[in-house]
């Protein structure tokens, strides 16, 4: 089939990859334009440089509604794939292609509509994910569903690294969806609106750890903020990274005094942290404005007196 692909970050590279490797013929690649990023420094984006590399003719536009639709038609493609392009189509261009536009959904849809659902799905401690292949519609993530893949989230996954094994699921459904379509067997079922879930968008100041959540709740958040915008609370002052947790378990040693939510304790060599429910969340890797990365341990036996200090979220 001649495809036009639409997508923009690393999530999308391998759903371009295996479209080309499938034999289709891809007649353009569609992606944000090119912005300034670390000093100011001009970038291509992950799929613009994926698509120099496979030889493939790249498009940018500002406002795909306003610029693009008379080039994207000259093209003459059979279907037109998104993947996280990062721009809302309008109804002309979800009719410029026969077969539409299929659209390549990190969440098993309709819940986690949106533009993070692998993080939220995560933090919300689900235990199974997926790939959706839908038919987009105007709506966001509201078109009818072609296939689904699921993903079981491993315990101790970060929302990076299921963001990884995602990208490859997401390359081998769009596949067999394109298999379907031009073999005339493709076939849509409408979302069930009754269990549609939404959230929204990740931000910088999306990682402010709120410690009066469960030791589980919070573990779940350092994962699904891991790698970005990571899990962060303040240090004497610092912006204190935790990256990595754990709950501490009712029959591990700790001390009978009072903490506050938010209160360090050093239990036996351990560094925790008071939560909600009366727990403790024990801290496994952290990392102070101005260092490294570290294990917990390491960090102790640069700062000795930790016991009783109080962390913000401010």
């Amino acid at each position: 089939m001649k495809v036009i692909f639409m997508g923009t970050p690393d999530f999308a590279v391998p759903s371009l990859e295996a479209i080309v490797s499938a034999g289709h013929e891809v007649v353009g690649v569609v992606t944000q334009p090119d912005r300034a990023r670390n000093r100011g420094v001009v970038s291509y984006c992950p799929v613009k440089s994926k698509a120099i590399e496979l030889g493939l003719k790249v498009f940018q536009y500002e406002k795909i509604r306003l610029e693009g639709k008379d080039e994207l038609r000259a093209l003459g493609a059979d279907v037109m794939v998104t993947c996280a392009y990062g721009q809302i189509l309008d109804e002309e261009l979800l009719s410029l292609a026969p077969f539409g536009v299929l659209n390549v959904h990190a969440s098993l849809l309709p819940k986690y509509r949106g533009s993070s659902p692998i993080q939220w799905a995560v933090i919300n401690g689900e235990k199974v994910t997926g790939i959706t292949v839908m038919k987009t519609a105007l709506g966001v993530d509201t078109g009818d569903i072609m296939l689904q893949k699921e993903v079981a989230i491993l315990p101790d996954e970060t929302a990076g690294e299921l963001f990884d094994r995602l990208a490859v699921k997401g390359g081998e459904a769009i596949v067999e969806a394109l298999a379907l379509a031009e073999s005339g067997n493709a076939r849509f079922t409408p979302q069930d609106e009754s269990q549609a879930t939404w959230f929204p968008m990740f931000t910088k100041d999306s990682g402010k750890i709120d410690f009066s959540k469960s030791a589980e709740e919070l573990v779940n958040f350092i994962r699904g903020t891991n790698p970005w915008p990571s899990a962060f609370c303040r240090l004497d002052g610092k912006l204190f990274k935790i990256w990595k947790a754990r709950k501490l378990g009712a029959d591990e040693p700790s001390t009978r005094r009072y903490y506050a939510v938010g209160e360090t304790a050093t239990f036996f060599g351990k560094l925790c942290v008071a939560c909600g429910k009366g727990e403790f969340l024990v801290l496994l890797e952290v990392q102070l404005e101005g260092g490294k990365r570290m294990t917990a341990e390491e960090f102790m036996r640069g700062h000795n007196d930790l016991n009783g200090v109080m962390l913000a979220n401010e």
